[in-house]
């Protein structure tokens, strides 16, 4: 390389890509109609809200224990159910089971159009139907649960030796005999290492949950918020936060020993 091509010399080019970078930002604040001088104009009544949540009412904890064990207990019985269904769908997603493209395509969009609906907007929708409480929260997380793992455990099902299943084919094994003995002992590991991904995911959505009546934390957060305690405000995120650390801590180690 030539030191005329190093960074020294293109020192433009960079300029360049931040005086772009800025033209959009600047672009798309102008049609959005955002005004970033309210922020300033604004910022005694941030200092306030700020001064509160730092704050927490630690009083408070013995009240939030309860639900915040509720969202737990959600988190983990949606994740097993989505978890438990996104088996056997996962298999029928790809051809290295089914052999059938027709088959594999209806599987597979059905899981698309899963994945497309927003947590909360899935949970508004349940609410309406079964009504507000923890049910309706752990569907959610399940059907959530169902969308992603399913798409993880077919991709990985894709990527493995196809060795075990044509030795299956040559003996005259059908494909409920190939899947269990010949493609699941490839992908056990993985399986277990997407539960514990998809539980720690589910604990961090769950809390929020409770905005459209899905039960837990939440609940707990949006009244809080309702009624501008923010010192309670603080103590139920700062609760939120440590259980998240610990899920993820957890989790991770498990993953790690299953890898």
């Amino acid at each position: 390389m030539k030191l005329k091509d190093t960074i020294h010399f293109n020192w433009y080019k960079n300029l360049f890509v931040v005086f772009l970078l800025l033209v959009c930002a600047g672009g798309s604040a102008a049609l959005t109609g955002a005004d970033f001088s309210e922020v300033f104009e604004n910022a005694g009544q941030i200092g306030i809200f700020m001064g509160r949540l730092a704050h927490p009412d630690f009083s408070y904890i013995p009240d939030i224990l309860n639900p915040m064990l509720k969202t737990l207990q959600m988190s983990v019985v949606g994740t097993v159910l989505g978890v438990l269904f996104a088996i056997p769908f996962a298999f029928l997603a790809t051809t290295v089971v089914t052999r059938n493209r027709v088959v594999t395509g209806v599987i597979r969009f059905l899981l698309d159009v899963i994945r497309t609906i927003p947590n909360l907007l899935l949970a508004a929708l349940l609410v309406a139907v079964i009504g507000i409480g923890e049910a309706t929260g752990v569907l959610t997380i399940a059907v959530f649960t169902f969308g992603m793992v399913s798409q993880l455990i077919y991709e990985a099902i894709e990527t493995i030796d196809e060795g075990p299943i044509e030795a299956a084919e040559s003996v005259g094994a059908n494909k409920v005999q190939i899947a269990a003995w010949s493609i699941a002992p490839q992908i056990l590991a993985q399986i277990a290492s997407y539960t514990f991904y998809a539980l720690e995911v589910n604990v961090r959505a769950s809390t929020v949950l409770g905005y459209v009546g899905a039960g837990g934390i939440g609940v707990m957060l949006n009244s809080s918020l309702a009624l501008l305690k923010y010192e309670r405000v603080s103590v139920i995120i700062l609760t939120i936060l440590i259980v998240v650390a610990i899920v993820d801590a957890l989790s991770e180690m498990i993953r790690r020993r299953l890898a």
